[in-house]
């Protein structure tokens, strides 16, 4: 039973009651009086049963009304699919957008690693050329074009030059070339060079030191 018919009901019975206590005191008052009385509750009955029969239809109405709108058309299923393979593909993107930025990371730490480590290499063995112990030091570069290019060297340390020996030859921090002794006199001694100098070719004053273990 819906709210409306129990509202209705208490009305009646309310009307009905009312009646009720008219038709007593109707003993103490005249004819026309009680009747009078009557008709205004019967009237009233009537008037809340066509305000209920109204309600009644305008509820049908409105459930006729929404029952006759069109349903949102269901989605193909090819749409689903559509959408559904979409998901996964942005899916893919973002996963393989963060696999590569991850390796690119480590690419950039590797190379930046790489490349300290190479300054390191340098900066190690410009200094132990640097700090590598004087030998000895060219006295003089011969150019002769019918025996060939040699130097002759003061010896400062002659436990260290013997013949067959390497030398490095020291400019600055770095080494210019190499030179093999050859004859070991007083006056000092004759080098020959290990191969071709590529940078600039030896000259009086350069030193010669005995190779660093790089």
């Amino acid at each position: 039973m819906d709210t409306l018919k129990i509202l209705l009901g208490a009305t009646v019975a309310l009307l009905l009651g009312a009646l009720a206590v008219s038709y007593q005191n109707s003993k103490h008052a005249t004819a026309g009086d009680a009747d009078k009385e009557k008709a205004e509750i019967l009237l009233k009955i009537e008037e809340l049963r066509l305000e209920q029969e109204k309600m009644k239809m305008d509820r049908e109405r409105l459930a006729q009304e929404v029952a006759s709108r069109p349903a949102a058309p269901a989605a193909e299923p090819s749409q689903i699919a559509a959408l559904q393979q979409q998901i996964v593909d942005l899916q893919s993107e973002k996963e393989k957008a963060e696999r590569d930025a991850e390796t690119a990371d480590r690419e950039a730490a590797f190379v930046g690693g790489k490349m300290l480590e190479g300054r390191d290499q340098e900066a190690r063995r410009a200094r132990m050329i640097r700090d590598a112990l004087l030998i000895a030091r060219v006295k003089e570069w011969v150019v002769d074009p019918k025996h060939g290019n040699f130097a002759t060297i003061e010896v400062l340390m002659p436990d260290n030059v013997q013949p067959g020996a390497t030398l490095c030859i020291r400019r600055n921090t770095g080494i210019l070339g190499r030179l093999k002794v050859g004859e070991i006199s007083i006056e000092g001694a004759i080098a020959n060079p290990l191969g071709e100098f590529s940078e600039a070719m030896p000259q009086a004053g350069d030193e010669l030191i005995l190779e660093p273990p790089f």
